[in-house]
Order: structure tokens, then C-alpha cells, then sequence
């Protein structure tokens, strides 16, 4: 009976405990045992196979340790900080009709750091408590609505990783997702990846249109809240600081370029810091470990995802699974390709990590694919936008928690309603009818 099968149950396990905020690493602990024993495994076996999987998001985990760490000097330099108050200077010498530019400028500048926190300077969220609370006083002037900002920065945030393989779309890009199409016998290229995921990233861009157009008003806020925002009380960064900085995004760009590899690039990024002076030999242990703490949930859950992913593979579940769903949807690509969307929907929504949701759909959707004769541009294109769909909108999100973190920082801007909902609304819908068009076309 399908509402059985350990694979199912597993995932579902997984999913409801996400939701009733359970930790995403005990969710997909617990999932892995469940799923195991449905499978005919005993407790001990089960723990055995999911010990033996963990050792496939290691290099992922490292990854995201060394680009906290990366992340963590960035901070320290004072960098953000500069640029926060170059904007605002730039904001309040400018006469108030000129409002319109300023507002374009901004969103431009928002845009570009949110984009080059993934790819060219891999910070990931980091940059978004340093930067954004400086500003929001600059925001409120302008009355500008933060649920633009919110999906501004999502968007950048998202869009980057799912199309651009540099940074962190390298990881996702290449070291998931084509790795996992690998596994499950889909032979593709870098290049053929980033072209399967060009359909699902217009839907992105189609979204971020939307959103102009939708918090295109004016909205007011309390300015007395913001002013009373400090974004840090370090020192402010120095022109030395800035030369070092710039040095460092330009080895850590190189080096990504030249070996394609994150962990080469991020230590050069880091070690340019160091011998700059801008990291203290005596400060490099405390940074290293401030960054390995600001990513060390995500590495545990990548490494804990890989482990499920073994355990589902294991119990021999997923053909049965596949077959089903094949009949159910009587061979019709169409209702394929949209109900694996919809699972991945689901799945993400509930863990909030687009990039741990990868090695958990492939077991079920690549088989899917391939037993409807998807092509492997269409299913690249259907297995990166089911991993995407629900990254934005998430409550557990950390691209969601990130982007509200900043925005929220005086406490006028909600979490659900201003982040997770206009997030969930304007880029999950374009993202999922792209790919449908994808999956139909390619």
C-alpha cells in the first residue's frame, strides 16, 4: 500500500516536524529511522546506513564553515559598514526631488550586494544585519515599502545561486545538484545545468517585475524607531581596510575562476585578511569560529540530508514509489513534472533549505523523469526549480530569516507578512510555471 512506503512516510515524517518547528537536523534524524524500519531495516542498521551517507555533505559542509569564516572577516574589516554610510550620505545631501533616482539607485545597490553575497563576495546572509539596519532610517525617508526590499533581497539571494556557478551557485549548481543527477545515472555538464536552470531563474526576474510594480506606493513607518537603530559599535574601517578588502574579493573571485573550487577561493579571501593586517594573528582563531558558528546549522543540515538521502536509498522504496506516481498521473508529463514540483514545494517549505532538499527529491523525481522520458535539460530544469520552489517563503528559510533579521531591526516589519507571504507569492508561482514551460519545451 503507497501510504506504507517507507520513502513516503520518511519524507512526510520529515516535513511535519519541520512545520511544528522541530530542528530540520533531529526532523531528518527521526525521518531516517522511521523510514528505515518501514523499509525492513532494524534501529541499529538504519543508524549504520544513515552514518555511512553523512560523508556525502561533508565537502558541502566545509564549504559553508570556510565561507562563514570568509564571511566573518569581511564583517570585521568594517567594509559594510563604509558602504551603509556612503549610501545614507549620498541619500541626505540629494534634494527631495530627486527622490525617484535615489529610490532606483538604492535598489540597484541592494540588488547588486544581495547577488554578489553568493557569488563574487560569498557572505551568504552575513551581510544583511551589517548592512540593511543602517539604512532603514534612509528607507523610511524615502517611505519606501520593505516588502519591496524583502523580495529584492530574496531575489538576489536566490537568483544568484540557482543560475551564476560561482560561490555559492557553485556549490548548488555543481556540487549538488549535478552531483545527485550524476548518482541517479542523469549525465550532464556544468554548462547543460546552468541552461536547464535559465527558464526557472526568468521566472525570478519575472517575479522581481511584478513586486516593483505591486509595493511600487509609498509606505510610512516610524522614523523615531529607526533612529534609535545602531547597526555596530566597532570602529569605523580605515583606507588600509578598504584596499586589503578589495584585494581580498578580487583573489577570492580569481581563484574561484581559475580551480572552480569554493574552499580554494575563500581560504585565499581569508588568508589576504590576515596578511593584510585587517584579521590580527591574534583575532584569526575568533573570527574563524564566529563564522563557522553563523553557518554550522546549515553544514549539520546538508550533512544530515545526505544521510536520509542514503537511508531512502537503501530500502529500495523509491522504485515503488516512482511507479505509482507514474500511474497516478497516467503517463502524463504534464501532471509529472507539476506534482514533483508540488513535493518539492512541500519539502522545502517544510525544511527551509533548497540545497539540502536536493539529495531527498532526486531519489524520487529523477526516476519519475526518466520513466516519462523528460529529456536531461527538462529534468535539470524540474529537479533545480522543485529544490528552489520554497527556499522563498519559508518561515525557516535562512534566506527569509536573513532578509528579515535586517528589515526588522526596529521592529516594523513582520516576519510572515512582510517576508515569508510577498516572497512566497511573487517568486514560488513564476519559478513553478517557468519550469512547467521547461519541462515541456527542453
Amino acid at each position: 500500500m503507497i501510504l506504507t512506503n517507507s520513502v513516503l512516510v520518511a519524507i512526510a515524517s520529515v516535513l511535519g516536524l519541520a512545520l511544528l518547528r522541530v530542528n530540520v537536523v533531529i526532523a531528518l534524524t527521526a525521518g531516517a529511522i522511521l523510514g528505515g524500519t518501514l523499509g525492513g531495516f532494524t534501529v541499529p542498521k538504519t543508524l549504520e546506513i544513515f552514518a555511512s551517507g553523512l560523508g556525502g555533505g561533508a565537502n558541502i559542509a566545509l564549504s559553508y564553515g570556510i565561507l562563514g569564516a570568509f564571511a566573518a572577516a569581511v564583517a570585521h574589516s568594517g567594509v559594510p559598514i563604509w558602504l551603509s554610510q556612503k549610501v545614507i550620505h549620498f541619500v541626505t545631501s540629494r534634494e527631495s526631488h530627486r527622490r525617484l533616482h535615489l529610490k532606483a539607485l538604492i535598489f540597484i545597490f541592494i540588488g547588486l550586494i544581495a547577488i554578489a553575497s553568493k557569488n563574487i563576495l560569498p557572505v551568504h546572509i552575513a551581510f544583511i544585519p551589517i548592512l540593511i539596519p543602517p539604512l532603514l532610517e534612509v528607507f523610511a525617508e524615502l517611505q519606501i515599502d520593505r516588502r519591496l526590499l524583502s523580495n529584492l533581497l530574496t531575489f538576489g539571494l536566490i537568483f544568484a545561486y540557482m543560475l551564476i556557478p560561482y560561490g555559492f551557485g557553485s556549490i548548488f549548481l555543481d556540487s549538488i545538484l549535478r552531483e545527485n543527477l550524476l548518482q541517479y545515472g542523469v549525465s550532464v555538464s556544468l554548462k547543460e545545468i546552468v541552461l536547464g536552470m535559465a527558464l526557472p531563474s526568468l521566472g525570478m526576474v519575472v517575479g522581481l517585475v511584478l513586486s516593483l510594480y505591486r509595493y511600487r506606493k509609498p509606505r510610512h513607518y516610524d522614523r523615531s524607531k529607526t533612529r534609535s537603530v545602531h547597526a555596530t559599535e566597532e570602529e569605523p574601517c580605515t583606507r588600509w581596510d578598504i584596499i586589503v578588502s578589495g584585494l581580498a574579493i578580487l583573489g577570492t573571485l580569481i581563484v574561484q575562476i581559475i580551480l572552480e573550487n569554493t574552499i580554494a577561493s575563500a581560504m585565499t579571501g581569508f588568508c589576504i585578511f590576515t596578511l593584510g593586517g585587517v584579521v590580527g594573528w591574534h583575532e584569526s582563531d575568533n573570527v574563524v569560529t564566529q563564522g563557522f558558528k553563523m553557518m554550522s546549522l546549515i553544514a549539520f543540515i546538508m550533512i544530515a540530508a545526505s544521510g536520509f538521502s542514503a537511508v531512502l536509498q537503501a530500502t529500495g522504496d523509491t522504485q515503488a514509489l516512482v511507479s505509482w506516481l507514474t500511474e497516478a498521473v497516467h503517463g502524463s508529463p504534464f501532471l509529472g513534472a507539476l506534482g514533483m514540483l508540488l513535493v518539492g514545494l512541500l519539502i522545502t517549505m517544510g525544511i527551509g533549505s533548497s540545497f539540502s532538499t536536493v539529495p531527498i527529491v532526486a531519489g524520487i523525481c529523477v526516476p519519475l523523469c526518466v520513466e516519462l522520458g523528460f529529456s536531461p535539460l527538462a529534468t535539470v530544469c524540474l529537479i533545480g526549480a522543485t529544490a528552489v520552489l520554497g527556499d522563498a517563503g519559508s518561515p525557516v528559510s535562512d534566506t527569509m530569516l536573513g532578509v528579515t533579521s535586517g528589515l526588522n531591526a526596529d521592529g516594523q516589519h513582520d516576519h510572515i507578512w512582510d517576508s515569508c507571504v510577498p516572497a512566497f507569492v511573487y517568486f514560488n508561482l513564476p519559478v513553478m510555471g517557468f519550469a512547467l514551460i521547461g519541462a515541456m519545451c527542453l
